[in-house]
């Protein structure tokens, strides 16, 4: 069994076929799609889309991206919407939080102090319903692990990661998992191939990003959940092993990682 711990189900490039996609990755052995939020706007919609999947489950959280717009009373809906799915088996995590200072005007900074006090409000609100975060990191490694460690949530997994070794044992120090996916792919990325070689295993876990980061032979297609057993593949590749072994370790990975999940 497969697990995809990062995919935009509910995005629009898939149209009305996101649950005919869920269907599909799951006849190719993926038991479990990770639906993140983005904003206060689409909180019921990934949960309901979750609820309308055998292998749906997801997150409640303020996309970094989408901070410029957010207001400060999202915060206390966002912390109000948390508290109530708690009863809800299918809700995972906080998601998707963090820093993003690759897009210029992020990096502005009114914009940067911003992404900085919604990051640390999510982080407080995870650590108080002990969650685990799933963390958007591009191009702000070192600034998120300082907030996280200031403000420690219940462990996670910093997606599409892509820093340094020395980057990757603080998100490990911290209780993290790190998400690989379709950049892994691509030849040329010399730098992620060589941590998803040698990283701990156990330390792994294998997302797509749906509809975003497709793989080498998709690219610049369309990405979809049903591409997680190849994008295993490549990584049992990179490392000399057998795919059956990426398979139930990265598994049993995104399982102590988000430890709420129920997967049959």
């Amino acid at each position: 069994m497969w697990i995809d711990t990062h995919c935009h189900l509910d995005a629009h490039e898939f149209g009305n076929e996101s649950v005919e996609q869920a269907r599909k990755a799951g006849a190719q052995g993926v038991g479990m799609i990770v639906i993140p939020a983005v904003e206060t706007a689409n909180f019921s919609i990934v949960a309901q889309l979750a609820a309308s999947v055998d292998n749906g489950c997801y997150a409640l959280g303020i996309h970094p991206i989408y901070v410029p717009n957010a207001k400060e009373d999202d915060l206390r809906v966002l912390r109000g919407q948390v508290e109530a799915a708690l009863a809800d088996q299918r809700f995972v995590a906080l998601g998707e939080i963090g820093l993003d200072f690759f897009i210029p005007m992020l990096t502005e900074p009114a914009m940067r102090e911003k992404q900085i006090f919604f990051f640390r409000e999510q982080l407080k609100i995870a650590r108080d319903f002990e969650l685990p975060v799933l963390m958007h990191v591009r191009r702000s490694q070192d600034v998120v692990l300082k907030h996280a460690r200031q403000i420690r949530p219940a462990g996670g997994i910093a997606h599409a990661f892509n820093g340094s070794f020395q980057q990757a044992q603080g998100y490990i120090d911290l209780g993290f998992k790190l998400g690989f996916g379709g950049a892994m792919t691509f030849t040329r990325a010399l730098q992620i191939r060589r941590m998803a070689a040698e990283l701990p295993l156990d330390a792994i876990v294998l997302e797509t990003d749906a509809p975003d980061i497709s793989p080498s032979w998709i690219h610049p297609g369309r990405n979809s959940p049903d591409q997680i057993p190849r994008i295993g593949a490549v990584l049992a590749e990179l490392r000399g092993i057998s795919v059956e072994e990426v398979a139930s370790t990265t598994t049993a990975n995104a399982k102590s990682a988000l430890s709420r999940m129920i997967v049959s």
